[in-house]
């Protein structure tokens, strides 16, 4: 039976040796996987600027380079998110979330639509996400052997709205990089209500540990089940956690509470 896996990381500036920290994390999953990697999984801890500098042409360069091969190595599908990815704008990078089938093919991207700019009671204070990304504007759900994969990147998640466009999705996979003080406060309770309201699984795969900017991430990595419940988590520091994948499991909770059948406000996008 396949797992839905979560890779929890304390990412530094350096790309190699976030991307040795990557090829050590998926090389312990299993063909047919679901691996899902954190938010900036490649650099973090640096400026949002500094990302400029790494940030990839699409279809190329080492980090998509590095997904690619590890995905086909191991026969695994790779939800990577993100890489700063170039744009129009020079001076922008879009957060992409690149997903990768067990081929090694990139089948989709995601851009992260909701972008951070908040005040936050920590040591970072002003968040301003926008100055240097550019954010996205299309929803992205991936048919997989899985079944439906919907994707959102961390402040998406407060974004019920986005989930309701998605139409009945059977995984929703959640790259993050929150906060110590949004995740204590807020993230548990967002990660359910959405496995809950969407009656799926949730793979929700953070950053988790101080970094050399001094920011500090929350952690608490996590697997959701349509039921809402906590199947597994990592607190802090790098590591991976699964739960095995039941398509069953959501039609028997569909099929006793119709919650998408009775829904009086359906608007899909998709």
């Amino acid at each position: 039976m396949a797992k839905l896996v979560a890779c929890q990381m304390v990412s530094s500036p350096d790309v190699h040796t976030n991307l040795d920290t990557v090829r050590r994390l998926v090389a312990q999953q299993q063909p047919g996987d679901l691996v899902v990697l954190p938010e900036c999984f490649a650099c973090f801890g640096a400026s949002d600027k500094y990302l400029l500098s790494v940030a990839e042409k699409k279809g190329e360069g080492q980090i998509q380079t590095c997904l690619s091969q590890l995905a086909k190595q191991y026969g695994v599908w790779i939800v990577a998110g993100t890489v700063p990815l170039r744009c129009e704008d020079q001076q922008k990078y879009t957060a992409s979330c690149l997903i990768y089938n067990d081929q090694g093919d990139c089948v989709e991207e995601y851009q992260k639509i909701h972008l951070f700019d908040v005040q936050v009671q920590d040591t970072t204070r002003n968040y301003k996400e926008s100055k240097y990304t550019q954010a996205g504007s299309r929803l992205v759900v991936v048919d997989s052997p899985f079944g439906k994969l919907g994707i959102a990147v961390c402040y998406d998640v407060r974004f019920a709205g986005l989930f309701q466009a998605m139409g009945q999705i059977d995984v929703l996979a959640l790259p993050a990089a929150f906060t110590q003080t949004t995740g204590e406060a807020h993230w548990h309770a967002l990660l359910r209500a959405r496995a809950i309201e969407k009656q799926c699984y949730l793979v929700a795969a953070g950053q988790g540990g101080k970094h050399e900017n001094g920011r500090e991430t929350y952690g608490h990595s996590c697997v959701i089940s349509p039921w809402g419940t906590i199947s597994e988590e990592i607190q802090k520091g790098e590591g991976a956690i699964s739960a095995h994948f039941d398509k069953s499991e959501i039609t028997r909770i569909r099929a006793s509470m119709p919650v998408h059948e009775h829904n009086q406000f359906r608007s899909y996008l998709v």
